[in-house]
């Protein structure tokens, strides 16, 4: 369900679509051998490795296709054999290493976009390669052989699955005995039946080669295993036994069994598949069905206090990260996140207790990393008015990573709130000419205008505006800021009350026309332009909006201004 309920895992459907299609060019470019027709098994190939890395292994899956169903190395063997001696046995074997060889050969050209591909992967997750310190390799390696049997266990009965399997506290011996032992006595099975049952080999080493990037040995995440890993490598495992069962019921004269049984199979999969749909349907209860059916889960625990803390659950979410925590003791994240957890309940003590252990736990981190979770600190301080403490935490995040604009924009925020204008002024301009432009740079234009309009140096104060809106003409905050300034600044050669109705009219629509803040602006808008009776209207909507919400401090200051455009004066 994962790679259609899941929008980040769309991947997996784009990926496999691209799998199929590359199948399906190499069987028409072995029937007739031409450059054109490799050449689109190539591109066909290379889009399966944009869309995700783990069709790597897909020039295996090629190989075992030439071994069956399309024969090539038997064929090609008994012809280069025939050509050399006229087809003595001696000649057949020794033409089966270049046969192979050959194959090999062609497939070179994807071997080659393997490479790329791994190690473009490898530099774009390399900080979500599991630590060594976590994940001892033979621990890891004791649990790729578990999974092995795990997914064939969830393939033939689909019960209990999960978007995110933790790693078990403990790895039993008989349990990784036994999974061993079961892989060796399979594959020697297979081997033993190739020449009778030549599929097995096929569809078994499909199985087991597909899953090698994933299988867990290098660990990227932190999951045991992952369902949305099944679904090609399963294929072979499909095409194994489709072909096994047509073999052994040949004998049979009532295929209407057959057909019957395999109605029924389509039948209860179908079934189990609009069950396990249906916990997608809403996160809090994917994650506490994640819960139900796994044991010790700190992903699920921390996600669902995420949820808790959106819906202000300040209890429930800090219980949920105080278990994650309780599972994983050494993860930062889940130290922070019950800081946070413990900051909303108003324990601030507590909090930042959990804050400090947090960055002391990130102590394995890169300089880049342990800086972003600081600042995170920082702004959840911030969000909670204590200024103080989160400058001294801005302050130990920018020695980490002194060029991070991000950083330093969130520094001049909490340096704004304490009165620090010159000093914020300084933060602001320093994110701005610390990196080009991106999604961060109307944000910073925005808060360096705060900073200039509260020194009183509107002039500059608009055009910082004016350079937001030039990026993100639909920054609202901007533009109700903008259309404020150009209605009411002191300085006549400042105001235009046309642009400002404009604004304001744009921002009170983005906003759906239910922010008051937005609505007083709109009315001080129409004042300057001289339209009273529009901005009467507008201010007795704010304040409507305003008593409902019980903003005193708004409520006042509306009543002045109607008081104001009642009498034909616009606001100053």
């Amino acid at each position: 369900m994962e790679s259609v309920a899941w929008i980040a895992e769309r991947k997996d459907v784009l990926s496999g679509v691209f799998f199929m299609l590359t199948l399906g060019a190499y069987v028409r470019y072995v029937r007739r051998q031409t450059l054109g027709r490799y050449a689109i098994m190539w591109m066909l190939f290379a889009c399966g490795l944009m869309s995700k890395p783990m069709l790597v292994t897909l020039p295996f899956v090629l190989l075992l296709l030439d071994y069956w169903p399309l024969n090539r190395v038997t064929n090609q063997r008994l012809e280069v054999g025939r050509r050399r001696s006229g087809g003595s046995s001696e000649a057949v074997s020794r033409g089966y290493g270049a046969v192979v060889g050959r194959l090999i050969l062609e497939k070179v050209p994807l071997l080659i976009l393997c490479v790329l591909s791994s190690i473009a992967t490898l530099l774009a997750q390399g900080s979500a390669i599991a630590s060594i310190s976590r994940l001892p390799f033979w621990w890891r390696l004791n649990n790729a052989f578990l999974s092995y049997v795990v997914y064939v266990r969830q393939m033939l009965w689909p019960f209990r699955l999960a978007p995110f399997y933790t790693y078990p506290q403990t790895l039993p011996g008989w349990e990784i005995a036994a999974s061993i032992l079961l892989l060796i006595g399979i594959t020697a099975a297979v081997i033993a039946l190739r020449r009778v049952h030549p599929y097995l080999v096929t569809g078994w080493f499909w199985y087991l080669g597909m899953f090698v990037p994933v299988i867990g040995v290098v660990q990227v995440g932190s999951q045991a295993h992952a369902d949305r890993y099944t679904y090609l490598p399963q294929i072979g495992l499909y095409l194994a036994l489709t072909w096994l069962i047509g073999d052994l019921t040949k004998s049979l004269h009532r295929r209407w069994i057959l057909t019957a049984t395999a109605t029924a199979v389509i039948a209860f999969l179908s079934w189990t598949a609009w069950i396990q749909v249906s916990y997608w349907r809403e996160s809090e209860f994917l994650w506490k069905h994640t819960l139900a059916v796994t044991a010790n889960n700190e992903t699920a625990h921390s996600l669902l206090g995420d949820l808790a803390l959106e819906k202000g659950l300040n209890d429930e979410a800090a219980a949920h990260y105080q278990a994650a925590a309780d599972v994983w003791p050494s993860s930062p994240t889940f130290q922070a996140k019950l800081g946070r957890a413990l900051l909303h309940k108003g324990l601030q003590d507590e909090a930042i207790v959990h804050f400090q252990k947090a960055m002391e736990l990130a102590s394995h981190l890169t300089g880049a990393e342990r800086a972003e979770l600081q600042s995170d600190i920082a702004n959840e301080l911030l969000q909670k008015g204590l200024v103080d403490q989160a400058i001294v935490q801005f302050q130990q995040a920018l020695a980490l990573a002194p060029a991070d604009r991000i950083i330093q924009n969130d520094y001049g925020n909490a340096l704004l709130r304490k009165g620090r204008v010159d000093e914020a002024i300084v933060q602001f301009q320093k994110a701005l000419g610390s990196g080009g432009e991106d999604a961060y740079t109307p944000t910073i234009h925005y808060n360096l205008g705060n900073a200039f309009r509260q020194k009183k140096q509107l002039a500059e104060a608009v055009t910082q505006y004016r350079e937001a809106l030039k990026r993100a003409p639909r920054l609202v905050a901007a533009q109700e800021t903008l259309a404020w300034t150009l209605a009411t600044a002191p300085d006549a050669s400042l105001r235009n009350g046309s642009q400002a109705v404009e604004l304001a009219m744009q921002a009170n629509q983005l906003s759906g026309d239910k922010n008051p803040v937005i609505l007083r602006t709109l009315a001080a808008a129409y004042a300057e332009n001289g339209q009273f009776s529009k901005a009467f209207e507008s201010a007795k909507s704010a304040l409507d909006l305003a008593i409902t919400q019980r903003n005193q401090a708004l409520v006042e200051a509306l009543q002045h201004d109607i008081s104001l455009y009642q009498t034909g004066l616009p606001y100053r």
